[in-house]
């Protein structure tokens, strides 16, 4: 029997359920949700556009862990000799994750507090709140083997009860297929690069490049490592595909979300009265996961910009991710419409992504650090300032500037 074949490997897959964890949040749910009560199929190609890029992407973060042994943080503080150039990079990237962040956490506070609302009665300020307090207690009492154990039970559980439903309202193949031609409605550029900004999640680099440390450090592994990516892309892909599907199903174009409860009408051909439930848990499972990824990325990412050790019992590490959490639940309990404020937050983190993209670039391109033969390939460097172009493109057509 191979032992290092593909089903061997797929066994082993660790880190990017971790970046698949990020990414399938309350802002995921929200947005796919979003896009498919609105627009039904037309949007879908936003998201095989974007789980692709994030695939790419994290190779990229992935190959950077595995051939140097340095994070994302790390290598970007090393990038640039001269200081007005290194305090630049810093500068930006802190702004990109540090309030880019604090904004996604916002929402998925006030994203798991919309599961806690439906099946509790809880306020969204108090959900908030256990939401937070939830995270913190995991990343301060876990390791990084635990929570890569939760983090894929998790996504499991939201993922399973769209993923069936998805298939039982024996959706249109015909329609689906013609949402792959790229189009854009009139009116939907903010929840397109919300779909965008909630897949391509900037700091889900940080993330990767950090957690592959733990996890792979020989360059026999970088095979091991593109498998993880893949088999978690893959399931990012059909989760959202599956939301936005039951989306277009359960409601006529054009429809708006006003909050959880109309969003868990998605499950019910599946679930009939315990759709609201089911949809409750899997959200609150989406918005702890998403709540603990977001301020650990932005403790790994400081940590390597900074050059303090990446730790989680560091006290530098758990600072940061202290403050997120803190700033996430302050926030949360400003009493915003809970669809609305998980839309923007998510909407934000699309806004910052070619930022952490073009960095990414510079760093893959530094023979320095990776050597020629691990430096990107051409097709690939085209393949990276295309998802660059096309995020600047979507920020820009957002401000109505082209």
């Amino acid at each position: 029997m191979n032992n290092n074949g593909f089903f061997s490997k797929l066994k082993k897959i660790g880190p990017g359920t971790i970046a698949a964890a990020a990414i399938v949040g309350p802002g995921t749910v929200t947005a796919a949700s979003t896009i498919g009560a609105n627009y039904g199929y037309s949007l879908i190609w936003v998201l095989i556009f974007s789980v692709v890029a994030t695939g790419f992407l994290l190779e990229m973060a992935a190959r950077l862990g595995v051939m140097t042994g340095m994070d994302l943080g790390k290598a970007l503080r090393q990038q640039f000799d001269n200081p007005f150039l290194k305090f630049l990079t810093i500068a930006l990237i802190v702004l990109a994750v540090g309030v880019g962040n604090a904004a996604y956490e916002t929402g998925n506070m006030i994203g798991g507090a919309i599961g806690l609302t439906l099946i509790a009665g809880t306020s969204p300020q108090f959900g908030g709140i256990i939401i937070g307090l939830a995270s913190g207690l995991i990343l301060w009492f876990g390791s990084y083997q635990v929570l890569e154990k939760i983090f894929m039970i998790m996504v499991g559980i939201l993922s399973i009860s769209f993923l069936i439903t998805g298939i039982v309202i024996s959706p249109d193949i015909g329609k689906i297929l013609a949402g792959l031609i790229p189009v854009i409605p009139e009116g939907s550029i903010r929840d397109l690069i919300s779909m965008v900004g909630t897949t391509i999640v900037p700091y889900t680099l940080f993330l990767q490049s950090a957690t592959v440390l733990n996890r792979w450090k020989e360059e026999e592994a970088l095979s091991q490592s593109r498998v993880d990516i893949v088999a978690s892309m893959v399931i990012v892909g059909i989760i959202s595909i599956a939301i936005t599907v039951t989306a277009a199903a359960a409601f006529p174009i054009g429809s708006s979300l006003g909050d959880g409860s109309e969003m868990a009408v998605q499950l019910e051909p599946l679930l009939g009265t315990w759709a609201k439930y089911v949809f409750s848990v899997g959200i609150i499972a989406a918005g702890i996961t998403s709540a603990m990824t977001a301020p650990l990325a932005a403790s790994y990412a400081l940590s390597g910009l900074f050059g303090w050790e990446l730790n989680m019992k560091n006290f530098k590490f758990r600072i940061v991710w202290i403050v997120i959490i803190v700033i996430g639940v302050l926030f949360s309990g400003f009493g915003y419409d809970p669809v609305e404020a998980v839309l923007v937050s998510i909407y934000l983190a699309g806004l910052l992504l070619p930022i952490v993209v073009l960095f990414l670039i510079f760093v893959m391109n530094n023979s320095k650090y990776l050597g020629k033969d691990n430096t990107n390939k051409t097709w690939l460097n085209i393949v990276s300032w295309i998802v660059f172009a096309v995020t600047v493109f979507f920020a820009l057509n957002s401000f109505g500037i082209i």
